[in-house]
């Protein structure tokens, strides 16, 4: 009886985290299991969940979506891949969310793209940038709404092909992202200034860089430029060995991320000047949109907006327009409704969409150099990169992504 039992409980589990959506009331909440690494990157997370609840209580203070108010159901993978798809299972058949979203780590967003797609259920992937997410080990089931590892690549490989550097060096956390934005960055600039070297190659593990060997390596490579794609604690030690020893000096650096407050702020005064980056100029933006963001965000949380608030907020807003389009929570439909759908981002730099052919969205990011102003670092010279500017063609996109 007891194996008889548990069988039948394994069993409807699995039909509870299969079967689609069942259609609820027209007064009952529609449910969003949220799955972050909240305590592993709290600097980019932390303000993440305060954009996600602003949109939220923004959404259900006009009244929900077609009457219905949203509600969120929040999970902390740490990090993790295989507690990642333990909660996205448990919200499903426990908390009866209508769909999935969020993601950090890209290993952790390619593990819930992979159980949504066994499933049948729909994941808005909100922060990872894996390519593979949306090319390699795409689904009908997976959307993306950052701008990818390739996107930003090629933002930056546009800035470098522009300065007089043949030989190159490379940093970049060992993993999925790091690996795939050495990949694209190398691709893509000898593309477009053929004669570039990559003379050194560093690929520290993920939070356990040693700064003083890797700047000790690139030095020995003797580099005109550098590519670098480490963030969190280990730019920040990248780049206070890399001050002490001189390494950045006469040298062009592009790189990933390090304009984003979440990164910048905790450099101080040790934040270099003139690296070429992508982030987030939070406090210069003046689109009229991004102003009412920004002035909300400041009033509801007293603190200024990072990038994370923007991609937490912007998360949310494309869901709440993607259930508008499909009229209920069907995710069959809602699937067909998030393909080219558009929603307006609190950059407010024009409409973005979701592209149908590869489900990236054309969400842009912020080009510009980094500066000392009032002892910490910003950024300046800056213009925004418009992500559909970045993405390859659909013939292109067609020999990346599994078709179907």
């Amino acid at each position: 009886m007891t194996m008889k039992r548990r069988t039948m409980m394994k069993a409807a589990a699995i039909a509870a985290v299969a079967a689609p959506s069942i259609a609820r009331g027209q007064g009952a909440a529609i449910r969003i299991g949220e799955i972050n690494s909240y305590t592993a990157q709290p600097a980019f997370l932390a303000p993440y969940r305060n954009g996600w609840n602003l949109a939220i209580e923004e959404a259900n203070a006009a009244g929900g979506v077609n009457g219905r108010r949203l509600e969120t159901v929040f999970r902390d993978d740490a990090g993790k891949p295989e507690d990642a798809v333990r909660f996205a299972g448990e919200l499903l058949a426990a908390e009866k969310v209508d769909l999935l979203s969020g993601g950090f780590l890209s290993n952790v967003g390619l593990a819930i793209a992979d159980f949504a797609n066994q499933n049948k259920r729909l994941y808005v992937a909100s922060e990872p940038l894996s390519d593979a997410l949306v090319w390699g080990r795409g689904n009908r089931y997976t959307f993306r709404l950052r701008p990818s590892t390739y996107m930003q690549a090629a933002m930056l490989a546009e800035e470098a092909a522009k300065v007089d550097a043949r030989r190159w060096a490379i940093v970049s956390p060992n993993y999925e992202y790091g690996q795939s934005a050495a990949k694209w960055f190398k691709e893509l600039l000898v593309r477009a200034k053929p004669g570039v070297e990559f003379v050194a190659e560093q690929f520290p593990a993920l939070g356990r860089i040693d700064a003083g060997a890797t700047v000790q390596a690139i030095e020995q490579s003797r580099p005109d430029a550098i590519f670098n794609v480490t963030f969190g604690g280990d730019l920040t030690n990248f780049v206070r060995q890399g001050n002490t020893r001189g390494l950045f000096e006469k040298r062009f650096v592009a790189s990933m991320l390090t304009g984003e407050p979440e990164y910048m702020d905790p450099l101080r005064d040790e934040c270099p000047e003139g690296w070429v980056v992508t982030g987030y100029p939070w406090d210069q933006i003046q689109t009229a949109n991004h102003r009412r963001f920004r002035d909300a965000y400041q009033k509801r949380f007293n603190d200024y907006p990072r990038l994370g608030s923007v991609v937490g907020y912007d998360t949310v807003v494309s869901i709440v327009a993607m259930l508008r389009k499909s009229g209920g929570t069907d995710t069959e439909k809602m699937v067909d409704a998030m393909k080219g759908l558009p929603f307006e981002s609190a950059f407010g730099e024009g409409p973005v969409l979701y592209r149908a052919i590869d489900h990236q969205s054309t969400l842009g990011a912020y080009v510009g150099k980094t500066a000392l102003k009032g002892g910490k670092g910003t950024m300046v010279g800056w213009r925004y990169a418009d992500g559909a500017r970045y993405l390859p063609s659909d013939d292109v996109v067609r020999t990346l992504r599994p078709q179907g």
